[in-house]
């Protein structure tokens, strides 16, 4: 670590008149956040700005910092002045990717933005502050395509379970192949929010909490509502536990407690398992729906807003076609000569 990242803040000089046990901005940040999801990624990246600024020291072969003596709830974050910020900046980018470094430091962004919110920075301390640029960089996104030989082989498997689990995870690989959702996305979901008649599918707890409709179709839809006969019509979540009877919920009722993140992490790993294929993520799915779209010749802009991207240069990180492919598109135009 270089000497400007190096840098503590061990002493802080707070307001005057201000206790710290009151100083708690990253708190007001983190209960602002509108997901469990999201509070724990952000909370994991205050926790490793502080354990940065009070000491800690990269251990390489553990990929972790350790020695810290602070956490995101106990550091004096209205003590960050521009010097300090700036040196946040350079020990994470000597550490992460750049897409993992914006995104803590968007992190501390809300943590300032708060601490100025509740009058503990001035103006000019929090405008100052705020002084440090985003990392640069690019890189492919991570993960798989996932092919349609081995989707073929995964809904063998399901259609081998003649249970409710079978119909369930049948459904969700074919929401996840047809409508790109994140799996935080699909565990919540409600059956309120499928509407057969139009086949929408309305996604209310998006990222950046942007409500956006997808549309389940074709094969997929068969499959939903060979699962809805399973579970009924009843309010509640759209995917639901199983018990070992066939049963979900304290009530017995297949409408009754709703899959956690983990659950859809762990049914899909158990199919490609059964179905021996070679690992993948959640993730992977989602990826592998906009490559295929945009294949397929669809409007990078309605792709983007198929999957909830806040950007098309997020959506045209998953584009996979090739250079003939764009030689192609080129030759479109004409010079009159």
């Amino acid at each position: 670590m270089t000497d400007d990242t190096a840098l503590t803040i061990t002493n802080p000089i707070l307001p005057a008149n201000l206790e710290r046990s009151t100083v708690n901005p990253a708190a007001a940040y983190l209960a602002s956040l509108g997901s469990e999801h999201s509070r724990r990624t952000v909370r994991s990246a205050l926790d490793t700005i502080a354990a940065i600024m009070s000491g800690a020291q990269y251990d390489i072969e553990r990929k972790v910092w350790l020695g810290g003596t602070q956490t995101a709830q106990t550091f004096p974050w209205v003590a960050l002045r521009s010097e300090h910020t700036k040196a946040i900046r350079a020990a994470l980018a000597g550490h992460y990717k750049y897409s993992t470094t914006n995104k803590m430091l968007s992190a501390l962004r809300g943590v300032l933005q708060a601490a100025y919110d509740m009058d503990y920075l001035t103006p000019d301390e929090y405008k100052k502050a705020l002084n440090f640029k985003e990392v640069k960089g690019s890189s492919n996104p991570t993960g798989r395509d996932i092919s349609e030989g081995e989707i073929i082989r995964l809904i063998d498997v399901c259609r081998r379970d003649t249970t409710a689990a079978g119909a369930r995870d049948l459904a969700i690989i074919g929401i996840l192949w047809t409508c790109g959702l994140r799996r935080a996305e699909l565990a919540a979901l409600t059956f309120a929010d499928y509407t057969a008649d139009t086949e929408a599918l309305v996604v209310r707890h998006g990222k950046g909490n942007r409500e956006r409709t997808v549309y389940v179709t074709h094969g997929a839809k068969t499959a939903l509502e060979a699962w809805l006969v399973w579970r009924g019509t009843d309010e509640g979540s759209l995917f639901c536990r199983i018990g070992k009877r066939g049963k979900g919920g304290a009530s017995g009722k297949l409408s009754g407690m709703a899959l956690s993140t983990q659950a859809v992490y762990i049914i899909l790993a158990k199919r490609a398992k059964q179905a021996g294929l070679a690992k993948f993520s959640p993730h992977d799915f989602r990826r592998t729906f906009v490559g295929n779209l945009l294949d397929k010749g669809a409007d990078i802009n309605t792709v983007s807003k198929l999957a909830g991207h806040a950007s098309v240069t997020t959506t045209g990180r998953y584009d996979r076609r090739t250079e003939d492919t764009k030689r192609k598109a080129a030759s479109l135009l004409h010079f009159p000569i």
